[in-house]
């Protein structure tokens, strides 16, 4: 049977402001934590921006956004996520003035976005602290990254209120648990960071996401805010009691941000989280109440399953942020992420069940190593037959679950422009329809090439996935 999505359904694409933007001393922008990771958000911290560090170009999106658009509306975009750099808005971040010149950058973007009737769909803080709050403040460790936050997005909803409907608070929040100063700019060593201080760290970033959602609705009560959580369904390695149990407590680790964001408060399930692991969150007078301000709707990353198990013996395979016992049905990427389309639709199913709450797809995508060929007309580009599969499969099963009576908003695969990749700061892990040649030593020339993905992507657009199989 032939499934047509709805006609609002958002068909887009998602990129990073550190990933693509590059010009990371330019026009008054102050460094992030990006900006000292060269080798990624698991590699070493440098005292300064190095030149290997590919984020520092980027695809130089910075000056070429009019173009990169042009070509995201070729396709037909609805909507395109991007997220705005902290730091071209406050360089340090503790600043009580913004930078005019960052701000009106966006404004330029979020123009050229609406010129072609694309939806901005904007992240306000993605993997991209300021480096002075870093050091200064220990990030999220510190509760005055509340107040630093506060401003940053009172400056940001006043400047934009008309331009952007959609916000999403914090990318992959609950990354925070395994890349704590990528995602929550915080400078202790990971192995020195104690339970009690990162579920605090927690606890300040929870606060300022709610303290947005009410800022937001308080300017403009048109805009809907969302939380932004990486989803990673959890499978028992086999039905024995124990693995379910294991199972439940991982799969719970991931629920806790999205069941404050949703319920307003903290779970039961955390009571006995929190007693095990020493942790005693300090509340502050209001916190539960400004907890209260939930989200509009719930978005998420998604590219893989995992499997637990309680045996002490298991066989790892890699993953996005953190790694999983290895599923033997699941085939993997070329960077070992195993590939399992039936798990979007038991993500979609799960969250519908448990909030019901409009759920929105912000990344999902395949990272490959592409190769830039000529077709039989001269034109360079790129086969990515096996894209094309994989972004298929998952959308067929997008439409199963639209079908199963979940409330889908839309769909935004990650990278549809190539870019830098987050926890590996390569180039030739490439996810995009368009391909940007600039390669992992640097050389290239930057220019962009539609691949095959493309007018694929652009007949799955037009024909509402009439043309999925």
């Amino acid at each position: 049977m032939k499934f047509y999505f709805p006609e609002d359904f958002l068909w887009g694409g998602a990129t990073a402001a550190n990933q693509m933007e590059g010009a990371y001393n330019e026009d008054g922008k102050g460094l992030s934590v990006q900006d000292v990771t060269p080798k990624g958000g698991f590699g070493p911290i440098t005292d300064e921006p190095t030149d290997d560090n590919m984020k520092l170009i980027g695809i130089d999106f910075y000056h070429r956004y009019k173009e990169d658009i042009k070509l995201l509306a070729e396709m037909g975009f609805k909507v395109f996520r991007i997220s705005i750099a902290w730091t071209r808005i406050f360089p340090l971040g503790d600043e009580l003035v913004p930078n005019e010149k960052g701000l009106q950058f966006y404004d330029d973007v979020f123009d050229e976005c609406l010129k072609y009737n694309i939806e901005p769909l904007v992240t306000i803080s993605h993997y991209e602290t300021p480096l002075h709050l870093a050091k200064v403040y220990d990030g999220w460790k510190n509760r005055k990254m509340i107040d630093f936050y506060e401003r940053y997005v009172t400056t940001l909803f006043n400047r934009y209120k008309d331009k952007v409907k959609y916000w999403l608070t914090f990318n992959e929040i609950n990354s925070i648990l395994h890349a704590p100063f990528m995602s929550g700019g915080i400078a202790t060593a990971k192995e020195k960071l104690t339970k009690q201080d990162l579920y605090q760290a927690i606890h300040h970033e929870l606060v300022a996401s709610a303290l947005a959602t009410k800022i937001a609705h308080e300017i403009n009560p048109n805009m809907k805010v969302g939380c932004m959580v990486l989803a990673m369904p959890v499978y028992p390695m086999t039905p024995k009691p124990e693995d379910m149990m294991k199972t439940l407590e991982l799969d719970r680790s991931n629920l806790l941000f999205s069941d404050v964001h949703v319920r307003g408060y903290y779970p039961s399930y955390a009571k006995r989280l929190f007693k095990e692991n020493g942790v005693e969150i300090q509340m502050h007078d209001g916190d539960e109440e400004l907890l209260k301000n939930t989200v509009d709707f719930i978005s998420f990353s998604y590219y893989m399953s995992i499997c637990e198990t309680s045996d002490e013996i298991k066989e790892m395979g890699a993953g996005n942020i953190f790694p999983g016992v290895k599923n033997p049905y699941l085939k993997a990427s070329e960077w070992g992420w195993q590939i399992d389309p039936i798990g979007l639709r038991y993500v979609l199913n799960t969250l519908y069940d448990r909030y019901q709450k409009p759920l929105f797809i912000v990344e999902n995508g395949l990272g490959a190593v592409d190769e830039l060929i000529e077709d039989e007309q001269g034109n360079k580009t790129v086969n990515d037959d096996y894209r094309i599969k994989y972004l298929n499969d998952h959308l067929v099963q997008v439409g199963e679950a639209i079908q199963d009576g979940v409330e889908v908003m839309g769909y935004t695969p990650w990278g549809c422009i190539d870019l830098v990749s987050a926890s590996t700061a390569e180039l030739k892990k490439r996810y995009g329809f368009i391909y940007v040649d600039r390669h992992d030593d640097g050389s290239g020339t930057l220019e962009r090439y539609r691949k095959k993905s493309f007018n694929w992507y652009k007949e799955v657009i037009s024909s509402r996935g009439g043309n999925l199989k």
